[in-house]
């Protein structure tokens, strides 16, 4: 068994990793690169491999960075199986039908304005290319050990990142392999705690976070409900760019469980992002995948996704009108990065004003938006114009859908005997902290994936 790396070995985004056993080449995700505008330009680049060559693709789970890819990877050649956990084939069609129609949008509008004798902007991809995608989907439950080629078995294990998040372990050659996806951290609201794997013979491992340890969650929701009572005092708004997937869940869960303590209902709460909107019925549809506590704040208080104050925006005229309010709205919009989706349209109009506060409550990849006000440039540029940063910037990090450091080094600890480690989906400065901590407690040299690099299990 051999692994070849060809994304997320260096950044975080554009998860791509192939490998090739029992004469068969099997793709573990095919995400979407995001952040510089020159790394995103590298989207419609080549694959560094025959598409028409797999046998399979394997998904982890349904972030862009993880999918975003494979409607071109099918448009290039590709027509085998797309294996991947039964809530993620309910939430990928719902992501890459969005990223279709804004990529649709963005080249209309970009040809609209090119100049004379300028090549036509062509979308990386269309929803007609999605639609070639769906009919490749073969989904699974979780622990059921499946072959999926001769010779290859996987089974997919609960990552507690977002619903249908998983762990791939894959069988071959008399060898194991284990790939992480993104793993979230224990105790996260709604989502069962990552899976424990103990037998692997190589092990892929995310290290977003793999340089710092989060806050106590119990201490993040309680500064949450004080940048509310904060902004309400000022009669301003808050707004809290987030994916629609996962972090968008849990903060109306949260809302859900502290709307008495922070006084919910004297606010009119928006949900921008008619792709988040769909999000929530495909969560509804899961509750089987739903911990405990989770079940327990359905049955006793509001709902989370039925709020008496939530409104669900589908229609552009609707965003557009959350801008006429002068105060006392939260607004939770789309992308979590600020790198574009509604809530830059939301940032021009109020980045201005110091009544606006801006709450991050996930990770915010180099070049984007959401990195420079997480950093505090006083001067941002959104839609071609340079705008004033006096809004009140609030990084709450202990929300994040990814496990911390010790999450990590605890995750790989459940493995017997130390196995081989390669560590993706991670900057360079969280994974060599990473390693030198694993490292020190285990024995283990762990390897830094690099685009092309090879390893054999």
């Amino acid at each position: 068994m051999q692994v070849e790396f060809h994304g997320a070995a260096g950044e975080v985004t554009g998860s791509m990793h192939l490998v090739e056993a029992a004469g068969r080449r099997v793709l573990l995700d095919c995400g979407m690169l995001q952040g510089r505008r020159e790394l995103e330009a590298g989207n419609a680049d080549p694959f560094p491999f025959d598409p028409a060559g797999l046998d399979a693709l394997v998904l982890s789970h349904a972030h862009i960075d993880h999918i975003g890819r494979v409607p071109l990877l099918v448009a290039r050649g590709f027509g085998g199986p797309v294996w991947l956990q039964r809530a993620t084939a309910d939430l990928l069609p719902v992501m890459l039908e969005d990223a279709a129609s804004l990529a649709e949008s963005e080249a209309e509008r970009a040809n609209r304005h090119r100049d004379p004798g300028q090549p036509p902007q062509v979308p990386l991809f269309t929803r007609q290319d999605v639609a070639a995608v769906l009919e490749l989907l073969r989904p699974l439950d979780y622990d059921a050990r499946t072959a999926i080629l001769p010779g290859v078995e996987i089974a997919l294990r609960d990552a507690g990142h977002i619903l249908g998040s998983s762990i791939v372990e894959l069988w071959a050659d008399g060898r194991k392999l284990v790939f992480s996806g993104d793993l979230g951290p224990k105790g996260t609201p709604i989502l069962r705690d990552p899976a424990a794997v103990e037998e692997a013979d190589l092990v892929l491992m995310e290290s977003t976070y793999g340089d710092r340890n989060h806050r106590e969650r119990t201490a993040t929701v309680r500064e949450l409900g004080e940048v509310f009572e904060h902004a309400w005092r000022e009669r301003g708004t808050v707004l809290i760019p987030a994916f629609a997937v996962g972090r968008t869940q849990e903060l109306l869960y949260w809302f859900a469980r502290y709307w008495d303590e922070w006084k919910l209902e004297r606010w009119r709460i928006f949900l921008d992002s008619p792709m988040a909107g769909k999000v929530v019925g495909v969560y509804d549809r899961h509750h089987a995948l739903f911990d405990e506590q989770a079940r327990e704040v359905w049955r006793r208080k509001p709902s989370p996704f039925r709020l008496p104050n939530l409104h669900v925006t589908a229609t552009t005229q609707e965003s557009m009108g959350i801008n006429a309010i002068d105060g006392g709205a939260i607004v939770i919009a789309g992308s979590g990065m600020a790198n574009g989706g509604r809530i830059q349209h939301h940032l021009r109009h109020r980045l201005g004003r110091r009544d606006t506060h801006v709450v991050f409550v996930g990770y915010q990849a180099e070049g984007t938006l959401g990195r420079r006000l997480v950093e505090r440039a006083p001067w941002v540029r959104i839609h071609g114009r340079d705008h004033r940063v006096n809004a009140q910037i609030h990084t709450v990090g202990g929300l994040s859908a990814h496990t911390d450091q010790q999450g990590l080094i605890e995750w790989y600890g459940h493995f017997r005997n130390a196995p081989p480690l390669v560590l993706v989906h991670g900057e360079d400065r969280a994974r060599e902290a990473l390693a030198g901590e694993i490292g020190q407690r285990f024995g283990t040299q762990a390897i830094l994936a690099r685009p092309g690099m090879r390893r054999t299990v």
